[in-house]
């Protein structure tokens, strides 16, 4: 679905395949397909989130805001190509059946 060796590239951490290599089903199938990705990405921020308060409830006495804040800010942007990839084969996978011995084997 992406291509090799962009999952931490600043600038190619987004690029996808056009078609699957191995049947040609398309991964953008019409213009603002992964716009429900959005949604599932912001449940993993939102795990995040909660992840990192959990944790610093934990291991500290005491965290203010600010540090809460620039926690959350660095795990996220961290995060940001998993999240941003993670959060498009979910929602792929809901609306595609993956078929690792599909029949429709594309031909070039």
């Amino acid at each position: 679905m992406f291509a090799r060796g962009t999952l931490y590239h600043p600038k190619k951490f987004m690029d996808m395949n056009k078609n699957c290599p191995c049947c040609g089903q398309t991964f953008e199938p019409e213009p603002g397909y992964y716009f429900g990705a959005m949604f599932i990405s912001y449940g993993f921020s939102a795990a995040y989130f909660l992840g990192v308060w959990m944790l610093s409830y934990i291991f500290f006495d005491e965290v203010g805001a600010l540090e809460m804040m620039v926690a959350i800010i660095l795990v996220v942007v961290g995060l940001l190509p998993l999240t941003f990839r993670w959060s498009r084969v979910l929602w792929i996978s809901i609306f595609v059946r993956f078929e690792k011995d599909s029949k429709n084997i594309f031909q070039e």
